[in-house]
């Protein structure tokens, strides 16, 4: 066998032919040529116009819309097709698309939407024919452009450089958002001014606009923290009302965190809550934004699905209906049966965003669907879903403000909920919720509409107290300063207290309402302004009342108010509700950079809110506290 194997061996190696030293070398060569010929291709490439025009631009407004933050700019690259580069810079420079020498053109130009209209795809084409015929020569591509540098085409053609069009700026749609913008409250001085003035409120938009910025890395606008939204976020479990009053007050006197030579004066309101059974009928009118500016995940796709969680809780006796709004309003729901929530669904489905912002045109024909489902004894609703771009017809907020104020008195409420970051307009959305006698609610997560539409349903929807008015007289002679922390935007004259005309908040079914004073004692070391000359006469008193409380408020359908008023004393119980809420005014404080805090800072804000999250069955508590470590990172 072995014989056998070895004679086969010998007769391969005698076939094998023996190495060619010069043969090798020349097939090394021409691989070697076959390899740098094929590093670029034969032809030029061919340019096409068989695409979708505007998909493209609708794709750079996405791309620009996400690039918001330093980490998704310093990502960012050029794109080159077709002839032209995109250049992305979020703020300030525009996006310029161009195919010729920076130096040798005029710019033009135009938005994002201009662009898509003019279908600008077309105008930026760089085309060329070396004949007649477009399908026998390439076109050719224009090189990536830099400031100064031609256009050239390949090496050895005939044309050297190439005919473009002129260069087409395109600006980026940038943050237009707006706030309501109103000046911290001063310290007043007792003597001077001993009465303060102010319409509650419950909305709570500031607290999710806070979030939205901390979670995004950026520290909040100054002008978007209002207090006294921030502590009125959260559920507290303060005294229920007794028989049949609305709601209960409870006033209560404790020592200040930041500052051990003054007091925080704690008034907190208990709504009461209805059994759901006795509840009324509801007619809901979803006012919904589909505008361009909607054509976000954190948008229209959200609002979809925060609709989509209320509808469980609605009953056969309820009725919803849809209006949307972009370019011109229109119906896609009539009045339907809540619990035919399979053509509810398929309506908003439906909704696409695209267009301008017909604002005005949208709120009147909601209003005009929501008086034709009204009836006697029924809860009629609209609710305003939008990002707040209010950029056709009604855009003034003093305007929108007369003209629901001219529509709260038919009965129909409006709450407005903000999707979205970017272009939202807050100080419309406020004007619009405080003058619709509603709410204002920023929807950034799905938790977030979890707990506005489900969790607090009956109190965001049924009113239990309508211009809801809050005014504290401060006694002189115990008390030498005072100041209202938050509700800036809310503050009233004096007069405006006992004139029903005047609108104020509303509070809905189990709301709790907070509001805290910083009240400095005569004769404490924290007082800040000298004496008056003549003021000690009127500061003598052998009163031991810090002051007085009083509130007004209207039943639901009615125009003459009704009065609770109570002596303001020392003591109360300090809960742990009152010190989260200190907590919360803290926090607030050092986002807007108050002068009153002094050396007190996150640390001892995160401390104390930690020693009073109680219970905190939904975690609401537990994210504050990650907020404030995460506001003090970003400070630092």
């Amino acid at each position: 066998m072995s014989d056998e194997f070895d004679d086969l061996k010998n007769a391969m190696n005698t076939a094998t032919p023996a190495p060619d030293a010069a043969r090798k070398a020349a097939n090394l060569t021409m691989a070697q040529k076959n390899f740098e010929n094929l590093q670029g291709s034969q032809a030029e490439p061919r340019l096409t116009s068989d695409r979708p025009k505007a998909g493209f631009i609708r794709g750079v407004r996405n791309m620009l819309n996400a690039m918001s933050t330093r980490g998704a700019l310093t990502a960012s690259t050029a794109f080159v097709a077709l002839g032209l580069v995109v250049v992305t810079n979020w703020q300030p420079e525009p996006t310029v698309f161009y195919g010729g020498e920076w130096d040798e053109n005029v710019p033009v130009e135009m938005s994002l939407e201009e662009a898509e209209q003019r279908s600008v795809l077309d105008q930026i084409d760089v085309r060329r024919k070396a004949d007649q015929d477009a399908e026998s020569a390439p076109l050719m591509m224009a090189e990536p452009m830099v400031q100064g540098a031609p256009a050239v085409s390949a090496e050895g053609d005939a044309y050297s450089r190439m005919a473009l069009p002129e260069p087409i700026i395109i600006k980026p749609e940038r943050n237009t958002e707006a706030f309501p913008e109103a000046d911290q409250n001063p310290l007043k001085v007792t003597l001077e001014e001993p009465v303060s003035t102010f319409s509650i409120d419950v909305d709570t938009a500031s607290y999710s606009v806070i979030r939205s910025s901390l979670t995004n890395g950026q520290l909040p606008p100054a002008s978007a923290v209002r207090i006294e939204e921030m502590v009125n976020y959260f559920p507290y479990d303060y005294p229920a009302p007794e028989g049949d009053a609305p709601f209960r007050p409870t006033v209560t006197v404790a020592d200040t965190p930041w500052n051990p030579d003054t007091q925080i004066l704690h008034i907190a309101i208990q709504g009461q809550e209805p059994a759901i059974e006795n509840r009324p009928p509801l007619n809901l009118v979803f006012l919904i934004d589909t505008s361009g500016s909607m054509n976000s995940p954190d948008k229209l796709p959200l609002l979809k699905q925060s609709l989509a969680l209320m509808l469980p809780e609605l009953t056969e006796q309820d009725q919803v209906a849809i209006v949307t709004y972009a370019g011109s309003a229109g119906q896609v729901l009539e009045a339907t049966p809540a619990t035919d929530r399979a053509a509810i669904l398929a309506a908003m489905d439906n909704l696409q965003a695209g267009g301008s912002t017909a604002g005005q045109a949208g709120l009147r024909q909601a209003y005009a669907v929501a008086e034709g489902m009204a009836e006697e004894g029924e809860v009629t609703r609209v609710i305003l879903a939008t990002d707040g771009d209010f950029n056709v017809g009604l855009s003034d907020p003093e305007a929108l403000k007369d003209f629901i104020a001219d529509k709260r008195d038919s009965g129909t409420y409006l709450s407005v909920m903000g999707f979205g970051r970017g272009n939202l307009d807050d100080a419309t959305m406020q004007a619009l919720a405080q003058n619709g006698n509603g709410q204002a609610s920023y929807i950034d997560t799905l938790s977030e509409a979890q707990k506005v539409l489900v969790d607090q349903f009956t109190g965001a929807l049924f009113p239990i107290a309508n211009d809801v008015k809050i005014q504290v007289e401060f006694n002189p002679a115990q008390i030498a300063e005072y100041r209202l922390i938050g509700y800036e935007t809310r503050a009233l004259n004096r007069e405006d207290f006992n004139n029903d005309k005047v609108d104020a908040g509303d509070i809905g079914a189990g709301h709790s309402v907070t509001a805290l004073y910083e009240i400095t004692p005569v004769g404490s070391s924290a007082v800040l302004n000298d004496p008056l000359r003549y003021g000690e006469a009127a500061a003598s008193g052998d009163s031991d009342e810090l002051g007085f409380f009083k509130l007004r408020y209207k039943a639901p359908g009615e125009d003459q108010s009704q009065l609770i008023e109570t002596p303001i004393v020392q003591g109360g119980e300090v809960s742990g509700d009152m010190r989260f809420a200190m907590a919360i005014a803290g926090f607030g404080q050092l986002l807007t950079d108050s002068p009153y805090l002094g050396d007190w800072g996150y640390d001892q804000a995160i401390d104390l809110a930690n020693t009073a999250k109680g219970e905190d069955a939904f975690g609401y508590r537990a994210e504050a506290v990650r907020l404030m470590r995460l506001a003090e990172s970003l400070e630092q």
